[in-house]
């Protein structure tokens, strides 16, 4: 299984950098950033320099949107930085949450995602793409190879992630959601004629290291609330889309919304986010991988026999450094066991 980190852009950028630097030297292979200019400080500049302090490491967003830039610059922005460093840039994409929403903004139409997919992949892949009627090529880029992983949570979008995506990005770490989610993705590539093992299966949700102890239990499900209700406020959309009885998606996603009585965007994605009260501990359990090493290795097993290939750690709590070393220090060698020198 591979591991990435999600950060924040939050300044000072440098800080940022050293986190991905630190990531990489403990075993992570990914780097992922929120999108969101506005709360955030831009993603792309912070990408060249963490490509510039390390080695190995792919950036990416997690994950950006079709409507806050223009595709052509999107697809632009990745095939700069693959010249540059060498093809290791990911393309996380979704409908579209904060980036959109606090400048009154809407999440774009599925149809809309599907397009700007094959535009954005088409143009950083080095190929000519049909974009507003225009046949279009970037004639400087030959060698770029962007890989495009899809975030959904609603049935129409895990289909079109089985339809069109390289990866799967699945932000919670519940496996019954998990296995639920991973096979419609793959029905969806089957019925399309895709091969189902062909896409990558990432799922992302905050990690707290614990002591054990239940006092520490609490105070690191409070750090990590703030995650149902960024959860929450996709799975709104789906209850508002098919109603909350309607079966688009298992009732252990969408019960727990139902105290949900608005979001504040100035908090998005920080602990103590006061509008994520009514998000219960166990959701909290169930979506985010919260106790002992030896706990949060079961867990990390569990969702790799299910299918998933990469476990996405969300670090914006209060123990950043702490659980970088934890995960690379021994929850990573106890789910990646290196084989044997000698038999």
């Amino acid at each position: 299984m591979d591991f990435g980190v999600v950060l924040q852009n939050d300044p000072p950028a440098w800080r940022v950098v050293e986190l991905a630097r630190q990531a990489e030297t403990l075993g992570f292979t990914h780097c992922w950033t929120f999108d969101s200019h506005l709360l955030w400080q831009e993603p792309y500049v912070v990408y060249s320099q963490i490509l510039s302090a390390t080695r190995r490491m792919t950036v990416g967003p997690m994950v950006t949107n079709p409507a806050t830039r223009d595709w052509t610059v999107t697809a632009s922005l990745f095939a700069t930085l693959n010249d540059m460093f060498g093809n290791r840039t990911i393309c996380g994409i979704g409908r579209g949450d904060s980036a959109v929403r606090v400048t009154n903004g809407r999440p774009v139409t599925l149809a809309t995602l599907r397009e700007s997919i094959g535009v954005i992949r088409g143009l950083a892949n080095g190929e000519a793409t049909e974009y507003k009627g225009a046949t279009l090529q970037f004639p400087w880029s030959s060698g770029s190879r962007l890989p495009v992983w899809v975030a959904a949570y609603g049935p129409k979008a895990l289909a079109l992630t089985g339809e069109v995506g390289d990866g799967f990005i699945l932000q919670l770490a519940d496996p019954d959601i998990t296995e639920w989610s991973i096979a419609a993705v793959r029905k969806a590539a089957a019925d399309a004629g895709r091969d189902p093992a062909s896409i990558t299966i990432c799922v992302a949700a905050p990690a707290y290291v614990t002591d054990g102890s239940a006092g520490h239990l609490a105070h690191a499900r409070d750090q990590c609330r703030w995650f149902g209700g960024m959860v929450g406020n996709h799975v709104a959309d789906i209850v508002a889309r098919y109603g909350a009885d309607g079966g688009a998606v298992p009732q252990a996603l969408s019960d727990y919304i139902a105290a949900r009585e608005g979001y504040d965007y100035n908090q998005h994605g920080k602990a103590g986010n006061t509008h994520t009260a009514f998000v219960p501990d166990d959701v909290i359990d169930r979506f985010c991988l919260i106790g002992p090493v030896e706990t949060q290795v079961a867990r990390l097993q569990e969702l790799e026999a299910l299918g998933v290939d990469q476990f996405a750690n969300y670090l914006q709590h209060d123990a950043k450094t702490e659980t970088l070393h934890a995960y690379g220090d021994r929850v990573l060698p106890a789910v990646n066991v290196r084989k044997a020198a000698r038999t």
